[in-house]
């Protein structure tokens, strides 16, 4: 398992305790410091079972998550590898269940989407909305179909075989890529090779952002590179959301029992809109009201900053990717069914 961790003091020990406790399985874990400037390496050594290693100078044009589980992978000596987020918390058995799973469907990388944990009210409004939308572009049953081409995985949780990670090139390969999970599976589907990809709250849940700031930049960061016209998507989403305001201001000035039941209809569909995003009522009713024009502004925010190249998270900035030769990963084999 690669932990890859930048400035995580916040939820590492829950993501440590939770993989430590794992059973069924032969493992061993890395956390991969990636510059922290906090406790996230105090706490990390604080776990025996835990080793813990520096991800090394940030080389020109890769990302900084790429960086870290490159330097995890080097180290690993597993026949499949893990990479997971410091964010996440694992449920008991859920490791050895997912190895048993990738065997059963034959599939060369399994990725799970967690139990997104929502806390606060811009958590809670915005989620359901996006995954909503992640789900519809990106299908699980689609991305786990062989003949489609549509490939997709989180990188909150990527059980990959070690084989099929090197013939694809790794990290190495997509060291530029902001969103290096969709991009790794890319590659392996490409390769004529089966991904599995699901919503797993049976095995994984995590926190993605902590407060409003965090919120804001982690999706501009990612939300113009997950759909392909976001320019369009943010039109789409602000008239969804203000079609059921103009049919219930319609119902109150033309007091007709039809307008009435239009109105309640319109308000009604943008949440069943956001019934696939796999939360709870209050929260889809949350999105409805005050996500859809959210996640609009976070759609154009994360065009512009991509757009100027001015892409900031944890620290650093990123502008457009620069070429680079593939690093090629070497390791020596160890027995079969250990898990890294």
């Amino acid at each position: 398992m690669i932990v890859p961790a930048r400035d995580e003091e916040a939820s590492l020990g829950d993501c440590l305790r939770s993989l430590v406790a794992q059973t069924g399985i032969n493992f061993e874990i890395i956390l991969v410091d990636d510059h922290s400037t906090d406790r996230t390496r105090e706490i990390a050594l604080t776990f025996p079972g835990v080793r813990v290693i520096e991800a090394g100078p940030l080389p020109e044009g890769w990302t900084g998550k790429n960086n870290a589980v490159i330097a995890g992978a080097r180290e690993a000596r597993g026949e499949w590898l893990l990479f997971t987020d410091a964010d996440t918390v694992h449920l008991p058995g859920s490791l050895a269940a997912a190895l048993t799973e990738a065997h059963e469907n034959g599939a060369e990388l399994l990725s799970y989407s967690p139990e997104q944990i929502a806390v606060t009210f811009w958590e809670m409004a915005t989620l359901p909305v996006v995954f909503a939308e992640l789900a519809r572009q990106y299908s699980p049953s689609k991305v786990s179909d062989p003949a489609s081409p549509i490939a997709a995985a989180n990188g909150q949780y990527i059980l990959i075989r070690r084989e099929t990670y090197e013939a694809v090139g790794g990290h190495a390969a997509i060291a530029g890529d902001i969103l290096e999970d969709v991009a790794l599976a890319r590659a392996v589907k490409a390769s004529g090779r089966k991904i599995r990809f699901r919503y797993a709250a049976d095995k994984v849940r995590t926190r993605m952002y902590r407060n409003y700031r965090h919120l804001r930049d982690g999706w501009t960061k990612n939300l113009a590179l997950l759909f392909p016209n976001p320019g369009w998507l943010a039109v789409k989403s602000l008239l969804l959301w203000g079609f059921p305001w103009v049919a219930l201001t319609i119902a109150v000035v033309a007091k007709h029992s039809w307008w009435n039941a239009f109105a309640v209809f319109a308000f009604i569909w943008p949440m069943a809109r956001l019934r696939r995003a796999n939360f709870d009522w209050a929260m889809e009713f949350l999105g409805a009201l005050f996500g859809m024009p959210m996640f609009a502004y976070l759609l154009l925010r994360s065009k512009k900053a991509h757009a100027n190249g001015s892409v900031t998270w944890k620290g650093r900035t990123y502008g457009p990717s620069d070429n680079f030769e593939p690093e090629v990963i070497h390791h020596t084999p160890t027995a079969a069914g250990r898990l890294s």
